[in-house]
């Protein structure tokens, strides 16, 4: 319906700015949205597009040149997300990767800070690490979590979805809080 054959332009004008200016910023931001809906301390993020899957038999964590890597895609992907988190001042207070060159790859395109790594968020896909002792580590890592702390930790698909039961795709988000063990899967814009 157009608002002149309502037959009050200016109250139908009126209701409708009411309605857009009413949408907080909070409110239309997912990633924040989410963090507070659920309480989330931990955002789990997918590393960014790496085309493949798993990595070459002769793999080495100290050595990207045996990984699998970031494409010109997967820099961009990671930019665009880190520009998305400046953008609405989403600043993670510790920010942990998986020692993957992938991982590591993803945080430096964002530019939102500098990332520990952290062998508790590697990939156990291919057997390249111990499944319990790499999910131990990360189960250690999150109960030192401070109240009111938010942690990125930039990971594989694996590890997140053998915490969260959510399987995301490439630089996909996942807010997870760590006490209630409750996720929820971001959608960015």
């Amino acid at each position: 319906m157009c608002l002149r054959s309502a037959g009050r332009p200016a109250q139908a004008m009126v209701f409708l700015l009411t309605v857009l200016f009413s949408i907080t910023p909070a409110a239309a931001e997912p990633v924040r949205t989410a963090i507070n809906a659920m309480n989330a301390d931990i955002l789990f993020m997918r590393h960014a597009l790496a085309p493949g899957t798993g990595d070459p038999s002769h793999f080495r964590v100290d050595d990207c040149a045996t990984q699998r890597n970031l494409d010109e895609r997967g820099r961009a992907q990671a930019r665009t997300i880190g520009a998305y988190f400046r953008t609405h001042d989403i600043a993670p207070d510790v920010i942990l990767s998986s020692q993957w060159c992938r991982c590591r790859e993803t945080v430096i395109e964002m530019d939102i800070g500098a990332a520990a790594p952290f062998a508790g968020l590697n990939s156990f896909f291919d057997g390249h690490v111990d499944r319990g002792e790499t999910l131990a580590m990360l189960r250690a890592r999150m109960d030192q979590i401070a109240p009111g702390e938010l942690v990125l930790m930039v990971t594989h698909q694996v590890v997140i979805s053998a915490i969260t039961g959510i399987a995301p795709r490439s630089g996909g988000i996942i807010a997870y809080n760590s006490r209630t063990n409750t996720a929820r899967r971001i959608d960015l814009p």
